[in-house]
């Protein structure tokens, strides 16, 4: 009589009738998801998995395990060894040290020992700047955060020693490095350490006295505030950013009012949102300043398309938004792949809401293995709303289906 219950119902579902099928289907998916020709699963070992004992998998066999049935060996009746960590476990740890070691470094009480600051560092770390905007569109915010908040941190000691207009250029490019950091974290899904680097960013630029990072620091700040729902809170945001728009580049005033049209969407305003996007649009022929920082409505394909057919799926206009997802996608290139992922998510609800399940499922596809080869929790939260907007069909075979498609997803998040 089998023992280990939670494994034998994970098979089952799984459609395994027997260890023996486990065994081989088990292999077969760790072959392919290994590329490697010598992983093996016998019946025996199976047979001991059920068993009174089931003892520990191989780290490799836990891995293909989790990806074959969806869940890790702690939750499949398995005896867990002292010091386990779940693998996504680790990047959680990386990030949270990340975090503490950063703002650790951003408080630092008093001076630092004095040197000269040269005026052509405030070029070097803008050029680098640039380089970290093309990395994070393949990396994604695990791989960067260290790097960004490393350099972030040499800049602010920096700054403590500089002066006059060296003191102030390096004001500026720190207020959009320490940007960069709380949009990192925001993709990295903590909001926490999103929030307090969007408050650094706002310190800085107030510091700076430059109104277009002023500007700037508050749409990022109207950001954290859509992520959280809170539409009126982006609107406040976005309207005290748009207070005195003759005085801010074109640029920041998109920004703002598409992030404005978000909050609008959130509180359930169509003709706000439209509003607020053809404005924005009647002002993209004239951004032509040479800011490093905000550039996305000049790098992103379609991108205010992109913003209305968002504030459209966060509406339920399902039709809508899947006409303009078709647009969009035909412009993103292969290359941004978590932008691409982010969007084919929201294709897929906007599927579902518009009551077409089995596109939501083939779009989903795609969608969620970009999720798992990028780690952004972004991208989880969007196929999280794709599973909710699902939910008529959970106990249909498109349902079984779409559980199977997310299981290597949801289990990560």
């Amino acid at each position: 009589m089998s023992r280990n219950d939670a494994l034998r119902a994970a098979r089952l579902r799984h459609g395994w009738r027997t260890i023996e099928q486990a065994a081989a289907g088990l292999q077969t998916h760790g072959q392919r998801l290994l590329d490697d020709l010598h992983f093996t699963v016998s019946a025996r070992t199976w047979r001991r998995w059920e068993g009174e004992r089931p003892g520990w998998p191989a780290e490799e066999t836990s891995v293909v395990l989790h990806d074959a049935l969806g869940r890790w060996p702690e939750d499949l009746g398995f005896t867990t060894p002292p010091g386990w960590i779940r693998p996504e476990h680790h990047e959680e740890v990386d990030v949270r040290r990340a975090f503490v070691t950063v703002t650790a470094a951003a408080l630092l009480p008093g001076p630092t020992v004095p040197q000269h600051v040269d005026p052509a560092l405030i070029t070097y770390f803008q050029e680098q700047l640039e380089g970290h905007y093309r990395a994070d569109m393949f990396l994604g915010p695990h791989d960067l955060i260290g790097t960004v908040a490393a350099q972030y941190q040499l800049i602010d000691k920096l700054v403590r020693s500089s002066k006059g207009e060296t003191r102030r250029g390096l004001l500026r490019v720190g207020a959009a490095y320490a940007a960069l950091v709380g949009w990192l974290y925001q993709d990295a899904g903590d909001l926490g350490a999103a929030t307090f680097w969007r408050g650094v960013t706002q310190e800085i630029a107030v510091r700076s006295r430059d109104p277009h990072l002023i500007g700037y620091s508050l749409v990022n700040q109207a950001q954290v505030r859509t992520d959280l729902g809170d539409g009126y809170g982006v609107i406040d945001l976005c309207e005290a950013a748009l207070d005195d728009a003759h005085r801010v580049v074109p640029k920041v005033r998109i920004m703002a009012m598409q992030q404005q049209a978000h909050g609008a969407s959130l509180t359930g305003d169509r003709s706000a949102v439209d509003q607020l996007i053809d404005g924005a649009d009647g002002l993209l022929a004239r951004v032509d300043d040479d800011l490093p920082w905000g550039n996305a409505c000049r790098r992103t394909p379609g991108y205010l398309e992109v913003q209305r057919a968002t504030c459209y799926g966060r509406l339920g206009l399902g039709a809508e938004a899947g006409a303009l997802w078709t647009q969009v996608l035909d412009l993103v290139p292969s290359t941004a792949r978590r932008d691409r992922g982010v969007y084919m998510a929201r294709h897929a609800t906007a599927a579902a809401v518009a009551r077409e399940p089995e596109q939501a499922l083939e779009i989903a596809r795609s969608a969620a293995q970009i999720a798992v080869e990028t780690g952004s929790a972004r991208m989880r939260r969007e196929l999280a709303a794709l599973d909710r907007a699902m939910r008529p069909w959970h106990d249909a075979p498109v349902g079984r289906d779409l559980a199977e498609v997310l299981a290597p997803v949801t289990e990560r998040g």
